[in-house]
């Protein structure tokens, strides 16, 4: 998952960027990057780390420019290298710049395109630094100094025909413009607003509508699936719709837990979503656990507060705050290796007893991955006195990859993969185990936008919606995701960016 934004003002863009890149830090803690362009120069500073890190004030002030992109990224099935961190760049044609969230399906075949036909040269391992040459190739074929509205429109319809998979992207071309476009599943969300200013009006493109209400711009709409946006350099806005054919299916991950509350994604509330999931929750308890004896609710902080309320709310019981929260720890399922996730969990939370000693509590967590952290976490409510330790998920049972950005484990790590309820229950060792049901779930989220007729829902499910990923895909990603592999390409990135730095 990663967070992107883009930027056309009448003022410099370094410090609106920055100010994006910090409210879009939930959607990839692993590196940042922003590039600008003043009079066609680009200036560019990316690297591993948190926003705040990654930035110094001298290296701001370098950042000149009243057009700009930034990209926040945490690593999918490639490596962690700085190497890959975004946004992209490429010379040919104009002096190109990419910043993408998501995912590529089809990523080995392109890369082989590319070589052969295009006679492109990659340098990374990324997806988007293929989508970002898939993009330059369609542009340098139509040949022309001088672009227009309509050329890249032409360019990005033959990104669509070309790349399959996940994709929300921001393309900037110095002296002409930003483009932002999305696959013609909608699977990533992307939307762009405006503001005025006093020398006239400003546009902004970016993953979530929490950039837009940080930075005064009004949103204007979510981009559509398919469809590209382009902003030129002197603020004039054009949209066409580019795929042949489109089909809304947003991740409903998204929802679920790494959208922040306060966004609205393709009009949806995700705020309002997690309240509905916690009533559909709580009616399934009610239904077939009438004679529960719940004695407070307590949510797994930070994403499962806005669901565990709403039970409480509707279960009548107690909610009450049990865990305490270092939020200098990072995500603990994205984390490079089962012995860093399990010391990391008790730096990250500690109970609070009084909350615990001689009650039967239901902790509820917005999804459960590994497991990992709901083991420790449930032994922690023991530790902390706690007679019966009864465990909720706002989301289904998550038994199979997301191929569309997220970096959910191989299958085989996934507690649920193979393994029912009762079975998943005595794994991470609690007295009951409740998930979601899948159709709740649906009707949770589509209820805020009734015309988004499904989902990807394919990690609860395992129906990919671009069609083209069958067993042998997967079995491809696995490789590429197990804690095995990731530990090898850790010592591998580190030993290239030792070779690099001197």
């Amino acid at each position: 998952m990663c967070g992107i934004a883009g930027i056309v003002s009448h003022q410099n863009v370094n410090q609106d960027l920055y100010d994006a890149l910090t409210v879009l830090q939930h959607r990839g803690q692993d590196a940042a990057g922003i590039v600008t362009c003043e009079n066609g120069r680009l200036h560019l500073r990316k690297d591993n780390g948190l926003t705040r890190d990654v930035f110094s004030t001298e290296q701001m002030v370098k950042l000149k420019g009243k057009m700009g992109i930034a990209h926040v990224r945490y690593p999918t099935a490639g490596c962690s290298s700085s190497s890959e961190a975004q946004p992209f760049y490429v010379n040919s044609p104009f002096g190109l710049t990419l910043a993408h969230n998501g995912n590529l399906t089809n990523t080995e075949q392109l890369k082989k395109e590319l070589f052969i036909e295009d006679q492109r040269h990659l340098n990374t391992n990324s997806d988007s630094e293929v989508l970002l040459n898939i993009f330059a190739h369609e542009l340098q074929q139509l040949g022309k100094l001088d672009l227009n509205q309509d050329d890249i429109f032409k360019a990005v319809q033959g990104v669509h025909r070309r790349c399959k998979g996940a994709y929300a992207v921001v393309i900037m071309i110095p002296n002409i413009g930003i483009i932002g476009f999305r696959d013609p599943h909608g699977i990533r969300p992307i939307a762009f607003g405006q503001r005025q200013s006093e020398q006239g009006t400003e546009f902004m493109i970016a993953s979530e509508s929490v950039a837009f209400d940080v930075l005064g711009y009004k949103i204007i709409r979510d981009i559509a699936p398919g469809e590209a946006i382009f902003i030129t350099e002197d603020e004039q806005i054009y949209t066409q719709q580019c795929a042949e054919k489109t089909d809304h299916c947003p991740c409903i991950f998204e929802y679920v837990y790494f959208a922040r509350p306060d966004s609205i994604i393709d009009k949806i509330s995700v705020y309002k979503a997690r309240l509905r999931m916690g009533d559909k929750l709580a009616a399934k308890i009610i239904k077939e656990w009438p004679e529960h004896d719940i004695d407070v609710v307590i949510p797994i902080p930070d994403t499962s507060r806005t669901s565990a309320l709403q039970m409480a709310n509707t279960l009548g019981i107690k909610y009450r705050e049990g865990f305490i929260k270092n939020r200098y720890i990072g995500r603990t399922f994205i984390m490079p290796g089962q012995q860093l996730r399990q010391k990391s969990v008790r730096q990250k939370l500690n109970a609070i007893d009084l909350e615990f000693e001689g009650k039967n509590v239901l902790l509820v967590d917005d999804s459960i991955v590994r497991g990992t952290t709901s083991e420790q976490i449930i032994q922690m409510a023991r530790d902390a006195g706690a007679k019966k330790v009864y465990f909720a998920s706002a989301a289904p049972a998550v038994r199979y990859p997301n191929v569309y950005g997220i970096d959910m484990p191989a299958a085989h790590e996934l507690i649920a993969h193979n393994r029912n309820e009762d079975e998943i229950c005595t794994a991470i060792g609690a007295d009951k185990m409740i998930y979601q049901d899948l159709e709740d779930l649906v009707d949770s989220v589509r209820a805020g936008n009734p015309d988004i007729e499904k989902f990807d829902t394919s990690c609860f499910d395992h129906q990919y919606i671009t069609g083209d990923i069958d067993d042998t895909y997967l079995q491809n990603i696995e490789a590429l995701r197990n804690d095995d592999a990731q530990a090898e390409k850790k010592i591998a990135t580190e030993i290239i960016d030792m070779h690099n730095s001197h």
